[in-house]
């Protein structure tokens, strides 16, 4: 199943940038066993509308139009259901399973997103009850990725 990952706002941090290629590198090499994977990254920049509602409808408008035709949508939210690794690792595996092509994940802009982007999620996803950094919050989501193609691989990365 192929992984989507769109974000509003782009990584400008060096380090952090580095951090999701590795992951991404290593999510290509143990998913491809088990059918996740590849990840591509989408990154849009920012709405420049004055109004916080014109700004998450523009971002929520580029997201889905990102994602295209994904049948699986899943934004992050801070409102969203909270997941252990094991339980993420099965949502991603029942997905694959049922035969599901693309699987996006949405990361909104610093003002969250949209309605029509939570309307047409069939889930959402909070990383933790925590505010993160968009940057490290894709970096977690990444790593998160790695480590459900580690576990339903049986791969020793993940330990509980």
């Amino acid at each position: 199943m192929r992984l989507i990952l769109a974000a509003v706002g782009k990584l400008k941090d060096a380090e952090e940038r580095i951090i999701c290629e590795r992951y991404t590198k290593r999510l290509a090499v143990t998913g491809r066993g088990i059918g996740l994977g590849p990840l591509e990254i989408v990154e849009l920049a920012e709405s420049r509308a004055e109004a916080v509602e014109a700004r998450k409808a523009d971002e929520a408008m580029r997201l889905l139009k990102a994602v295209g035709n994904a049948p699986v949508r899943i934004a992050l939210d801070e409102n969203g259901k909270a997941f252990s690794s094991d339980a993420f690792a099965k949502l991603l595996s029942k997905h694959t399973d049922r035969g599901v092509k693309t699987c996006a994940f949405l990361i909104g802009g610093p003002d969250g997103h949209g309605r029509d982007v939570l309307e047409r999620a069939q889930l959402t996803l909070s990383l933790g009850a925590m505010t993160l950094p968009h940057g490290l919050a894709r970096i977690v989501l990444i790593e998160q990725f790695y480590r459900a193609a580690t576990i339903l691989s049986g791969h020793p990365y993940h330990r509980v």
